[in-house]
């Protein structure tokens, strides 16, 4: 394999694909968008016609055999993830596996084992580990501000009363719920910052009117540690002109912080990364940071930090190839926040707290 560029084949063309990985490759230096398969191209969305010089092909086994493939990321939905991944390492291919990982944690451990048994890097974009907010959440927690955390909550709650156009799929199977889709980035975050629960209790339902049980769209999930609970929590009912993403609270004080990360929506309206402000909060959706001094509680803004934006995935992965670091996301990491989702599936489907 080449030192660079080290060409990349995306499996699937949809929202993933085109909002957060061809303009983040584009980013890199050490990436080449060389492939896209895209099973059923139309008129009005053709990879090949919006990429000029980037192959296409409309079968995943057919890409997996050209020898100047190096890496595969597979964007395709959830119940895809597994055969596409093992495909791919089958075939000698480093693979990147957009979130979650797989719809079970044995089947995310047998493809961990297969990327050893063929020697490939096998890596899952949990991109929200580079959002400005949790970067800067994290580095509050690092100083040690808020003395011992006794409490955790992570939001990201919409008003979304409707199934939009378009991710009507989402109902249609497991990988789809969302303790899988945005619970796994809020679960993910936890554990980076405190490591795996005792305990779990979950709440895992619908709050759209009309919509089947099977269409879980909203979830409360309950992670007990010793000394410390962090909720976990989604929600498509919520009207608010500031949805709560952050709220930690400790011995010494709290922090409080409203509105998402602004680097989907950027990207959502064509803004790329190295463009000027890309990543960057307006100051007036900084946080709320609340301490005690002299006896006396005071609050004061806290300023986020400058973001390494969502491009930090793929440039370590571009060092891990080079042998000059590991991957940005450890896939083991990865397959124990499925079990978390697993397990809360199962306390919210038998309604009692279950052991980690």
């Amino acid at each position: 394999m080449p030192n660079h560029p080290y060409n990349i084949a995306l499996i699937g063309y949809g929202f993933s694909a085109k909002v957060f990985h061809i303009p983040l490759i584009a980013a890199v230096p050490d990436f080449q968008l060389y492939a896209i398969v895209q099973r059923s191209p139309t008129p009005d969305d053709n990879a090949e016609k919006d990429h000029p010089g980037v192959k296409g092909y409309t079968s995943s086994e057919e890409m997996v055999r050209d020898p100047h493939v190096h890496v595969v990321v597979v964007t395709s939905t959830p119940s895809s993830h597994f055969d596409l991944t093992r495909l791919a390492l089958e075939h000698g291919k480093h693979v990147v596996v957009e979130k979650p990982f797989t719809p079970t944690h044995q089947e995310a451990d047998e493809l961990i084992a297969m990327a050893k048994k063929h020697q490939r890097f096998l890596t899952v974009y949990q991109n929200r580990r580079w959002d400005a907010d949790f970067l800067t959440l994290s580095r509050l927690l690092r100083s040690d501000t808020l003395g011992r955390i006794t409490e955790f909550e992570t939001h990201f709650d919409r008003h979304s009363p409707v199934v939009k156009p378009g991710r009507q799929w989402k109902t249609r199977e497991l990988g789809g719920s969302v303790v899988y889709d945005l619970g796994t980035h809020l679960m993910d975050q936890v554990v980076v910052l405190f490591g795996m629960p005792k305990r779990i209790t979950a709440l895992i339902g619908t709050q759209r009117e009309g919509r089947p049980a099977s269409d879980e769209d909203s979830c409360t999930v309950l992670l007990h540690y010793e000394g410390m609970l962090a909720t976990v929590k989604a929600a498509v009912v919520s009207p608010e002109t500031r949805q709560l993403r952050f709220w930690v609270r400790g011995e010494g004080g709290s922090f409080k912080k409203f509105h998402l990360d602004v680097q989907e929506d950027q990207l959502k309206t064509g803004r790329r990364p190295g463009d000027q402000g890309f990543g960057v909060e307006a100051e007036d959706r900084h946080g709320i940071l609340t301490t005690i001094k002299d006896g006396k509680i005071a609050s004061e803004s806290y300023l986020t930090v400058q973001p390494a934006t969502y491009t930090a995935f793929y440039t370590s992965l571009a060092k891990a190839l080079a042998g000059h670091g590991d991957v940005p996301i450890e896939p083991e990491e990865a397959s124990a926040v499925i079990r978390l989702v697993e397990l809360a599936r199962e306390s919210s489907r038998t309604g009692r707290t279950v052991d980690v």
